[in-house]
């Protein structure tokens, strides 16, 4: 399983370019997931359903499943948040895992730049950023991608993991 990642700051564009590589990969043949990293809590569950219920009687993990999907939830409980390692090892098969998050971790990554947002670049501060994608001119000695054009995106990333 290939493993790359997307940094960039808040108001990038991180999220939206991830949905517009998704298709330009898959149209290819090959099986995509995603690990996103979140920075405060988040649930998606509701208030007053079943699985809700279960939780908040302090089950540690629970399945939900229909006949369209599953998802697992699990509650750390106090429990250290997981490293990217751990989350990966939980992934069905796939041909390649997009990132989001885990600024830290040295996984190749492609830093999402809009000068609009009024940031710098993470490069060169993020040795494990090869590529930058851009909606403006750049001087940087990475290879510069066109933000607006998810298919040559998914060409370097896919080229970039010996999978294009």
């Amino acid at each position: 399983m290939k493993v790359f990642g997307f940094a960039g700051w808040s108001g990038s564009g991180k999220t939206t370019l991830i949905e517009q590589v998704i298709p330009e990969i898959t149209r290819r043949g090959l099986k995509v997931s995603v690990i996103k990293h979140a920075h405060h809590g988040f649930d998606i569950d509701k208030p007053g359903k079943d699985s809700w219920r279960h939780r908040e009687a302090g089950a540690s993990e629970i399945l939900l499943i229909s006949d369209e999907r599953w998802v697992l939830m699990h509650e750390l409980r106090g429990e250290p948040e997981p490293d990217l390692d751990a989350q990966l090892a939980r992934l069905s098969p796939c041909d390649l895992v997009l990132v989001e998050g885990f600024k830290a971790v040295q996984i190749p990554k492609l830093e999402v730049h809009r000068p609009a947002v009024g940031k710098p670049l993470q490069y060169p501060d993020n040795p494990a950023i090869v590529a930058i994608a851009t909606d403006a001119p750049l001087d940087a000695p990475l290879p510069r991608l066109d933000l607006n054009d998810p298919a040559a995106v998914a060409d370097f990333i896919l080229r970039h993991q010996g999978l294009g």
